[in-house]
């Protein structure tokens, strides 16, 4: 599946931002989608995550402050960005495959940039 990401841009803190990625097809029956992000000499880490069924979970520094939803008839999945934080900058990567840790048979889109700062 090809996943396209939209919507990064630069915000002022406190600011937000929304985010979408649109998948190519159905997401393969079972997969989960979610948001990675890599700050600048990080690693990359999880921010949000929808699983087939429609269980969420979010990273504990986002919790609160964004929001994921999931469309399964457009093959959408969006983050809203509330309340965002310096801390916050980054490349945010949509991703979709099976539960479980990230593997080859993960499928990656090619990333949006989402800068905070005042």
């Amino acid at each position: 599946v090809h996943l396209v990401e939209s919507g990064g841009g630069t915000v002022q803190p406190g600011g937000s931002l929304r985010l979408s990625c649109a998948a190519s097809e159905a997401i393969e029956s079972g997969y989960v989608m979610g948001w990675y992000r890599r700050a600048p000499g990080n690693e990359r880490e999880f921010v949000a995550g929808v699983t087939y069924a429609g269980r969420i979970q979010y990273a504990d520094s986002v919790k609160g402050r964004f929001t994921v939803s999931k469309d399964i008839t457009q093959n959408t999945i969006d983050l809203q960005m509330n309340a965002v934080r310096l801390e916050d900058t980054g490349v945010y990567y949509c991703a979709s495959g099976p539960p479980g840790p990230i593997s080859s048979f993960w499928s990656w889109g090619q990333g949006t940039q989402v800068t905070v700062s005042s």
